[in-house]
């Protein structure tokens, strides 16, 4: 969407993108280094399914006592394996969740204000939140650095990660549905370069670069 085409009397929503370990928590960070107000479902995600919550009494009727710990908390890499290897289970798993993460994310959107706000979705292609954003942002880098990333960060084999990798959309599903690109394939001063840009573009700021 063009920017001159939203709804003026309320923030820009923009929605950050990416497959796994393509950097998206690096550049959300670095947008918020500069102001805007940052709204990460993944960190919703963990709220909606932690003692007490709903969401974890489902997960256990549907996905067995051993999807949670002994001390009652969601045994992550268990059901983690479980619905990567299985998409039927995945999409059970979702069911679950994502109604809950987009009733608190719209939420917390319209509450925030700010110069304009960028809402993190990993799975943005397939989400109902994409009709909520009114621009799309994608963290893009290589297949093979996202796998050096997954290794090296969580310890993954080379398998799983590409497990995870089939499990999302893909590079091109992103891409196509992209008003703006970040490459982070490069060091973090590139990346911050482009953050810096898009910065003043989302806030409406003159560009004196030139």
């Amino acid at each position: 969407m063009g920017l001159e085409e939203r709804n003026s009397d309320r923030p820009l929503r923009v929605g950050l993108t990416g497959g796994i370990a393509s950097g998206k928590s690096t550049v959300a960070d670095m947008f918020a280094e500069l102001g805007a107000i940052v709204i990460d479902t993944d960190a919703i995600a963990r709220e909606v399914v932690e003692i007490g919550e709903p969401a974890l009494d489902e997960i256990r009727a549907a996905f067995g006592a051993g999807a949670i710990r002994d001390d009652g908390t969601l045994n992550r890499p268990a059901l983690r394996e479980l619905v990567f290897s299985d998409p039927a289970q995945r999409r059970r798993l979702e069911a679950i969740v994502h109604p809950r993460i987009r009733s608190e994310t719209v939420s917390r959107a319209e509450s925030a204000g700010g110069p304009y706000q960028l809402i993190v979705v990993p799975l943005l292609v397939d989400s109902p939140l994409r009709e909520f954003v009114d621009r799309v942002l994608v963290v893009d880098c290589d297949e093979s650095a996202q796998i050096r990333r997954l290794t090296a960060r969580d310890g993954e084999s080379e398998t799983g990660a590409r497990q995870m990798l089939a499990a999302q959309s893909s590079r091109e599903a992103r891409l196509a549905i992209a008003d703006d690109v970040i490459h982070n394939d490069g060091d973090l001063e590139a990346t911050r370069r482009q953050v810096a840009t898009l910065h003043k573009v989302y806030s409406g700021l003159p560009d004196r670069s030139r």
